[in-house]
């Protein structure tokens, strides 16, 4: 069982495109750690418009435009020391994703963060087999988080 001492996630929500209530985005988080098996981590969450993510996006990646979730993986011993790391999330992408899949955009905006969860922890999803196996536990931890299946009929362009 995790100690809240063990587990710190910060959430930093400056966006108005979706209501997520921190708490809840919170109890996601440390759900979908918990199934992953992770006892340490320190997860800060930037949840930002597409304007900002898009500053992100050219600035860390060289990409324009923005993008749903950019994850900076900060652990220095990788996932063996904790997890450690942040999450950038477009909750503007979010919100449009959600009602071309007709689901709630703030389960989207948690399922970016649950993706960006599993690229710290090591999952990679450039390759079709490695994106096959990594679309497989998003499903497990949005369950164990208590969220419905992602509603997913196309790969997801990869924004880490």
């Amino acid at each position: 069982m995790q100690s809240p001492d063990e587990i710190q996630i910060d959430i930093l929500d400056k966006q108005r495109a979706v209501r997520v209530r921190a708490a809840w985005l919170e109890r996601v988080v440390r759900k979908a750690l918990a199934r992953e098996g992770v006892e340490r981590a320190e997860i800060s969450i930037l949840l930002v418009g597409d304007r900002r993510m898009a500053k992100l996006h050219e600035e860390w990646l060289g990409v324009p435009g923005p993008t749903d979730v950019i994850t900076f993986d900060l652990a220095a011993d990788g996932p063996a020391g904790g997890l450690h790391g942040d999450i950038a999330v477009s909750a503007e992408t979010a919100r449009r994703m959600a009602r071309e899949l007709g689901w709630a955009p703030r389960y989207e905006v948690a399922y970016y963060v649950v993706h960006g969860l599993l690229h710290l922890a090591g999952y990679d999803d450039l390759v079709p087999d490695k994106r096959r196996t990594m679309r497989a536990r998003e499903r497990v931890l949005m369950a164990a988080a208590g969220l419905p299946r992602p509603p997913r009929a196309r790969p997801r362009q990869a924004g880490r």
